[in-house]
């Protein structure tokens, strides 16, 4: 049984440490994207319709344009030259709703076609065979989401004329582009606004037969309108077909100037019947009321394809809850699921060993530590909840994960506990042989530290049901009842750990100490190296290319003082081994605390600034380095690879130079940068001419000078400034 109970416990935890990883992967099997074209054949300068089909599995969906939460479909084109692609047009989206019926966004079922015209080039030649690339992503979500990806492409002969008989889905694609959102002659529109509402109404003409208008809902395209507010049905004037009040968005700083999406109603805004779901919307937003507010004509115009910042779910915005106790119990079991959250499951081993160590102990240490861990997670939401009511202005909820001094501090700690898990070094080995009293103190406050620093790398996961509990607290509910709402999220994420204390049998149902212990503490610290990963993944977009080397090194450096420290200041050690260990493991640590200490891009300085301004690449070509040599312009050509240690090492030394900087900004020098990091035969062939077959290699031309100078593969501030200096 002894033997028995630590693989079950192992077994546990590969079993969720693969679901973690592998779990994407296998979701992306619910939506299928294919790309399908309405003709069967291609002839020169014809525009033709193709669409992008998403094929969603039951319960599954994905966004439209303003996706409310998550984010939009895209679609990124590979074309031969000459061709051209028209943007995303989007089919009427409708509400989303999750289990409970709550909104949760604006988006697409079932089967979806999402149309794009295409128009050749003129000089195409029949008998010639086209293939049509792109790449979709998607956000496909249930009760979870996760991000899908997929190349589609899409082969078609080039003929004099199309062919007689119909492709498989040009009757699809025709009724698809047939019913989007447009307008309708004889219908007009106004929006006007007071304070936090934009009411909206549509005036038919006299003598304009339309159907009966039933539930009509409008999908703003921009973030003007809060999606998931009430619209409220208004009493319709003379001729007035929809009278409906909009909530502006909470997160609004300006007022609007246009109203822009679709009005979607039950039936068909077509007075034949055919199906047109939706009414194309744009049109200024005025502030008259709106009995003098003269109508506008609603424009034939599609709904502009706007770009979207990518929104985690949990940052979404509010969700209306009818109920305070429904919010809370959505908060309290949001809150118990965080704890199989990525962010949190790396960490979770460390509690595992805490408790086992602890099953020797009495009732009462083990109900102390329990609630000293309880004690750090309220503490932490408590504060945490409480900035955020009280300053939040849009923000979302794990914002913190913005700050990429934040994401290095979280990364250097996780890989010190993956460290100390490893065996590289221990923390407090003299303070556990002090008395029981000093011992005691010690281990409740690193237990409420851990609470503490669980809540911290919690937060911005995006458990089940949590984004509608914290959307509810930060934007519907008064201070007092939002603070509740984080104490649920705060006792859930620690129910686990609080009744294993006070009730300590179940802790006996644990395996008993023994020596398996140090080989499943050394196991766990891999879940840990993996989010010290995932934290280093989100800092590299967040700090300069040139700081990503640092960035590494600079944690490398702290794993380096954390073995000094292990291997010199041991329990029993000599004092002066100790100290050594000690103080040596201070340097280094402090020393690649500065060295990976983030710095975001930086950006250009102020006409006032006495700082040159940091140097701007542009991509290499030999038309690019023509251009500016007929200019009588410096170039300056640097041919680089982010995996060659060489380059990396002189775009340090001469670039972090204020004088080459100067130079380089007071003659106005083009720098222009060949990334070889990936395979390119253009710069392969350029380094061939050059009889070279590595980088870093360096060029410079002169104005006046026929032949460019090289440099040689070590640079120094020097080497390059007296390189320049004919152009000084």
């Amino acid at each position: 049984m002894t033997f028995r109970a630590p693989l079950l416990l192992l077994a546990f935890v590969c079993a969720s440490f693969a679901a973690l990883f592998l779990t994407p992967a296998a979701a992306r099997a619910q939506v299928q994207a294919s790309l399908v074209a309405a003709d069967q054949s291609i002839q020169p300068g014809r525009a033709f319709t193709v669409a992008l089909r998403l094929d969603h599995q039951k319960h599954w969906h994905s966004y439209w344009i303003n996706p409310g939460t998550g984010y939009s479909t895209t679609l990124t084109w590979s074309l031969p030259p000459g061709w051209k692609a028209s943007e995303l047009q989007w089919p009427a989206p409708h509400v989303v709703r999750d289990t409970n019926g709550l909104i949760t966004g604006n988006g697409y079922e079932d089967l979806l076609y999402v149309p794009v015209t295409i128009t050749p080039p003129a000089d195409l030649k029949p008998g010639e065979t086209i293939t049509l690339s792109a790449e979709a992503k998607w956000l496909m979500c249930a009760e979870t989401c996760v991000p899908g990806k997929a190349p589609v492409s899409l082969t078609l002969p080039v003929l004099a004329s199309p062919p007689a008989a119909a492709a498989t889905y040009a009757k699809p694609l025709s009724d698809t582009v047939a019913a989007l959102p447009r307008a309708v002659p004889g219908l007009t529109a106004r929006a006007t606004r007071n304070g936090k509402t934009i009411t909206l109404r549509l005036i038919a003409a006299a003598d304009l037969a339309l159907p009966k208008i039933e539930k009509p809902w409008f999908f703003s395209s921009d973030e003007t309108i809060q999606f998931d507010e009430p619209q409220s049905p208004l009493a319709a004037g003379p001729g007035e077909l929809v009278a409906l009040s909009l909530p502006v968005s909470p997160s609004l700083t300006a007022a609007p100037a246009r109203l822009t999406g679709v009005l979607r109603i039950a039936g068909s805004w077509a007075a034949d019947g055919s199906p047109l779901p939706a009414l194309a919307i744009d049109i200024p937003i005025t502030d008259a009321p709106a009995a003098s507010a003269s109508p506008a004509t609603v424009t034939a115009s599609p709904v502009p394809a706007l770009s979207f910042a990518v929104t985690p779910a949990t940052a979404a915005g509010a969700v209306s809850v009818t109920s305070l106790a429904t919010t809370l119990a959505l908060a309290f079991i949001g809150g118990l699921i965080l704890n199989l959250m990525p962010c949190v499951f790396p960490v979770l081993g460390i509690k595992i060993l805490g408790f086992v160590n602890q099953a020797g102990s009495d009732r009462r240490k083990v109900t102390l530590h329990g609630l000293a861990f309880t004690a750090g997670v309220l503490l932490t939401f408590w504060v945490l909840g409480g900035l955020l009511v009280t300053f939040w202005q849009g923000a979302g909820w794990g914002t913190q994960l913005q700050n990429p001094r934040v994401n290095f501090v979280v990364a250097i700690l996780f890989l010190l506990f993956a460290l100390s898990m490893s065996g590289v070094f221990e923390i407090g080995q003299s303070a556990t042989r002090l008395g029981n009293v000093t011992a005691s103190r010690t281990g409740y406050f690193f237990t409420l530290l851990e609470g503490v620093f669980i809540t911290l790398v919690a937060t911005p996961c995006s458990a089940p049901l949590l984004g509608t509990a914290i959307g509810a607290a930060l934007t519907t509910l008064e201070p007092p009842q939002a603070m509740l709402v984080f104490t649920a999220i705060a006792l859930g994420l620690a129910t686990p750990y609080l009744l294993l204390s006070l009730f300590p049998q179940g802790v006996k149902l644990l395996p008993k100490p023994g020596a398996w212990m140090e080989t499943l503490k050394q196991f766990l610290a891999f879940p840990i190296y993996a989010a010290v990963g995932f934290f280093v993944w989100v800092l590299v977009p967040q700090v300069s290319d040139e700081h990503h080397l640092n960035l590494i090194a600079g944690l490398v450096v702290i794993a380096l003082a954390a073995w000094l420290y292990g291997r010199y200041a041991t329990y029993g050690a000599k004092p002066t081994r100790a100290r050594f260990g000690v103080i040596g493991g201070l340097v280094l640590l402090t020393a690649g605390v500065a060295l990976g200490w983030p710095q975001r891009p930086a950006t250009a300085t102020s006409s006032t600034s006495t700082a040159p301004a940091e140097i701007t690449w542009k991509p290499w070509s030999a038309a690019a380095v023509a251009e500016a040599v007929a200019a009588g312009k410096p170039v300056y050509v640097d041919f680089t690879a982010r995996w060659c240690f060489t380059c990396q090492t002189n775009k340090k030394v001469v670039f972090g130079s204020t004088e080459v900087l100067k130079t380089f900004h007071d003659q106005g020098i083009v720098t222009l940068r060949g990334d070889w990091t990936n395979e390119d035969p253009l710069i392969t062939a350029e380094l061939a001419r050059w009889n070279r077959s590595a980088v870093p290699f360096n060029l410079i031309y002169l104005p006046g000078k026929p032949a460019p100078i090289i440099l040689p593969e070590l640079l120094t501030p020097g080497i390059v400034l007296d390189a320049l200096k004919p152009a000084r």
